[in-house]
């Protein structure tokens, strides 16, 4: 499929057709990259911290939460009420 590329703002862009983003499962974000040549657009991987909430929750039911480098504090905590 050809399609131009048009102006859009201060920027350019093309159009992807409706049926294209829906059989490819684009929604509201895309990741892009160049490989060599050509322009490579593809659904995210996985969001940023996607999954965190629940790996912890888990992690404490097992009991395996407890901090690894242990309490430390700062010289000047002693002035914080807390």
């Amino acid at each position: 499929m050809k399609t131009t590329i048009r102006r859009m703002g201060n920027s350019q862009g093309i159009l992807i057709p409706k049926p294209i983003l829906a059989q490819l499962g684009f929604e509201h974000e895309v990741e892009m990259e160049i490989e060599g040549d050509a322009l490579v657009i593809r659904r995210p991987l996985k969001k940023a911290r996607e999954g965190w909430a629940d790996a912890s929750k888990r992690l404490a039911a097992a009991g395996d939460d407890a901090l690894v480098m242990g309490e430390f504090g700062n010289g000047e905590d002693a002035e914080w009420s807390w």
